[in-house]
This record gives structure tokens, C-alpha cells and sequence, in this order.
């Protein structure tokens, strides 16, 4: 348990860091200043990702622009990295310090009950298909699971593995957006093989994606009814 404290504490603090730098400078300058200086602005977006993760903003915006500023392989890792502290201090927030607000939430949810009985039987599965297939925004779900009885290890690794492929299509997309960028601007001589493969790239990744949730959404809603 103290450990558990620890470590939400430890992330409670780097994201009110985040908040503070945010609040003094805004989204859109903090993104400017990680554009400028990408080659040491690894951590600061990391904590910038976790924090809007904490108090429930959009994360679809922060993981393109992890693709358009960093490239594919470590815009992936960053995001992985961001979004897991994010979903950490979120479930231990939901655990302990704002647990009946989370609680009073849910309640007004109709699939929660459904949702917690099923996480009882079959934990590690249920959070993996949530987030192949999320039926609630992750932002709150991370506090959702925070108070059902999901034990700790399932719900990081589950909710790593599960994020996984979400986050390579929002990067791949920031990747290819920037390519494109460059395209326009006349720095990629347009036709070249590369930009070619990274359009079918991004295609395959839609495709693979768009079954691999279907599929997820539908096993989910099958244990759901159970």
C-alpha cells in the first residue's frame, strides 16, 4: 500500500509540474517550445500527455502530434510512456482521493454494474477489450477502473498491451501528416517511394485496426451479457 502511495504521489506531482507550465504558457506554446527543441523535449511531452490524461483532455490531438514532431518509433514510445503515467495516477486517484466522486459517476453509467461484475471474473480480459474497444473515454475510464476490483498488474499491463495499436494509428497518422507537410512544401519531391508506402501504411493500419476493435467490441459486449 505505501508503495502504491508512493508512486501516485510521485505522478500526482510531475503532472501538477505539467499543469503549471501549461496554465503559465498555454497548449499551443508548450507544443511550439517541444517542436523547437524535440531532441530534449521527450520528458517534458511525456508529462504534458500524462497530466491531460489526469484531468480528462482529449489525447487524440497530443498522440498525432507525437508523430508529427517525433517520428514514428519514438512517438510510440512516448505516447505509450505518457499515456501509462496518465492511466496510473488516474486509477490510484480513483482508488483513494476522489473514489465517491468516481463512484457517483459511474452510477449514472448503465453498463458500469455489467462492467464491474465482469472485471470479478475475468480482469486482465475485460480491461485489454475496453481498450481495444473502448466504451468510455479513456480518460475516465482509467478513474472507472480505479474503483472495481481489478488488480493493479492487470489493469497496467492489460491497459498497455490493449492501448497499443490506438496509439499506432494516431501516430502513424502524425507521421504521415508531417510527410505530407513536407510534400506541399516542396522538401519530398511528390511520388517518392517512401511517401507511397507510408500512405499504404496508413491504410493497412486502418484496416487491421478497424477489425481488431470490431472484433473487440463485439467479445466485450458478449462478456458484458453474461
Amino acid at each position: 500500500m505505501r508503495t502504491r502511495i508512493l508512486l501516485a504521489s510521485g505522478l500526482i506531482l510531475l503532472s501538477a509540474a505539467a499543469a503549471a507550465v501549461l496554465a503559465k504558457y498555454g497548449l499551443g506554446t508548450v507544443l511550439a517550445w517541444i517542436a523547437a527543441w524535440r531532441g530534449v523535449a521527450s520528458v517534458p511531452f511525456v508529462l504534458v500527455y500524462a497530466f491531460a490524461a489526469v484531468v480528462l483532455l482529449p489525447d487524440s490531438l497530443l498522440t498525432i502530434a507525437a508523430g508529427a514532431l517525433f517520428g514514428l518509433l519514438r512517438g510510440l514510445v512516448l505516447v505509450s510512456i505518457g499515456s501509462m503515467l496518465g492511466a496510473a495516477a488516474a486509477f490510484f486517484l480513483g482508488r483513494s482521493l476522489v473514489r465517491n466522486w468516481v463512484h457517483r459517476r459511474a452510477e449514472r453509467w448503465p453498463t458500469f454494474h455489467a462492467l464491474d461484475r465482469a472485471i470479478a471474473r475475468h480482469g486482465f480480459w475485460i480491461v485489454f477489450l475496453t481498450r481495444l474497444s473502448p466504451i468510455i473515454p479513456y480518460g475516465l475510464l482509467n478513474y472507472t477502473f480505479g474503483i472495481t476490483t481489478v488488480r493493479v498488474r492487470d489493469y497496467l499491463l492489460a491497459s498497455w498491451i490493449g492501448m497499443l495499436p490506438g496509439t499506432l494509428l494516431y501516430v502513424y497518422a502524425g507521421t504521415a501528416a508531417a510527410n505530407l507537410t513536407e510534400v506541399i512544401s516542396g522538401h519530398t519531391p511528390v511520388g517518392e517511394p517512401g511517401d507511397i508506402l507510408l500512405w499504404v501504411g496508413l491504410v493497412a493500419t486502418i484496416t487491421v485496426i478497424a477489425l481488431v476493435t470490431y472484433f473487440a467490441r463485439r467479445e466485450l459486449e458478449r462478456e458484458l451479457r453474461l
